[in-house]
């Protein structure tokens, strides 16, 4: 296997064996935790350090469960170890889960978007371990769609949920650490920190200027294209139209039975927006939104990623979707219990169902919004 041109924080465990030697550690972790030789991070710890729980966030610790199903606690098979769910109806680690360690380690690839659950699983246990006085640990890996090119809007109080906690826009441009240190000074968490920092990553890298194996990060993410596109394109989420879930390529292809591929895909084309190109396309999804029925639609192309604006590019498209679809467009009703549309928890305010509303309207809020994080996102960069 040649040799990665990253560490990531997980491939420097034993030059901290200071730090975990002798402790009682609980892992937050997936199958994207592995050292560059694909040994899991949590069969690192259970072999050689004393590891105690495990806590499952989306997805489970070994990816068994798809997006949205609560993950129970039950007994890892592979190490014997107890898993604690932290997704479901439970999403921060009980005061009794945390009875069996005396510090949390945490090591997840993320994908760099604020709807990430990930995110607010690692949140959550900070907020749960500085009550209770245990240091965590972040093991630091690459954003996988570079650590530049900020974008995205404010997180209105009323809209926060799990798939957007904090007010830092969709695409933050920051690594789990650096978010982590972000969110423990900015949000007022007050946890015992430490990032164990990666080595040789630097902030223009794409995932495969790496070196690293490619590894899904969560059951829908296939691809760097696909996690780029996540931050635009998650928006359908909230819309009658299908993201894709259920294809080979989720977050690239958007449609329903009742678009017009052709059409949709001419106006969108003629848009000019950077760095895609909008293919008709037709698609049926074999599970989720629109399972087993023929959607028509486009596939998203990206053709140079350094000038790819993927929120602005979903607020595009969105709101195109609904000039074409006309009647048959809808956003999807609410489903949660405060009775939130997602369409606001994605975007982070209503605007986008305001009748009528422009594309030039929502995207300069983006802009806006991005130019107000600049600062704080300048302040929180381990990396160059």
């Amino acid at each position: 296997m040649k040799k990665p041109l990253v560490r990531c924080g997980a491939d420097r465990i034993d030059e901290y064996e200071s730090l975990f030697y002798g402790r009682k550690l609980g892992l937050v972790t997936n199958p994207s935790g592995v050292l560059a030789d694909l040994t899991s991070t949590a069969d690192k710890f259970a072999r050689d350090y004393n590891l105690c729980a495990f806590y499952a966030p989306e997805h489970g610790v070994r990816g068994d469960r798809q997006d949205g199903q609560a993950v129970s606690s039950y007994i890892d098979e592979a190490t014997g170890v107890p898993v604690h769910s932290i997704y479901g109806e439970r999403r921060i680690p009980s005061q009794e889960a945390l009875k069996e360690i005396d510090m949390m380690v945490f090591d997840i690839q993320d994908v760099g978007s604020r709807y990430y659950t990930f995110l607010y699983s690692m949140t959550n246990c900070m907020i749960a371990c500085a009550r209770k006085g245990i240091p965590f640990v972040v093991l630091d890996r690459p954003n996988m769609i570079s650590g530049l090119m900020p974008e995205g809007t404010p997180m209105e109080p009323e809209c926060t949920s799990f798939i957007g906690m904090y007010d830092f826009p969709q695409r933050y441009a920051l690594t789990c650490g650096e978010l982590a240190m972000m969110a423990n000074e900015a949000f007022h968490i007050g946890a015992e920190l430490t990032v164990v920092s990666m080595e040789g990553w630097k902030r223009d890298m794409y995932w495969e200027d790496t070196g690293l194996a490619w590894i899904n990060p969560s059951p829908n993410i296939a691809s760097v294209d696909a996690a780029v596109l996540y931050n635009g394109t998650c928006m359908f989420e909230g819309t009658t139209l299908s993201e894709g879930r259920g294809t080979t390529r989720p977050f690239e292809l958007i449609g329903a039975p009742w678009m017009n591929a052709r059409e949709y895909g001419d106006a969108l084309n003629s848009l000019s927006c950077p760095g895609v190109y909008f293919r008709p396309s037709s698609f049926t999804p074999m599970f989720g939104k629109h399972a087993g029925k023929l959607c028509h639609g486009v596939q998203v192309h990206v053709t140079d990623r350094t000038e790819v604006r993927p929120v602005e590019l979903g607020v595009m498209m969105v709101l195109t979707a609904r000039d074409v679809g006309g009647e048959d467009f809808a956003f999807t009703p609410p489903r949660h219990e405060r009775g939130d549309f997602t369409i606001d928890l994605l975007f982070g305010s209503p605007l986008l169902r305001t009748p009528n509303i422009k594309a030039s309207v929502a995207c300069q809020v983006i802009k806006e919004g991005t130019l107000k994080y600049i600062p704080r996102w300048e302040r929180s960069l381990l990396y160059k």
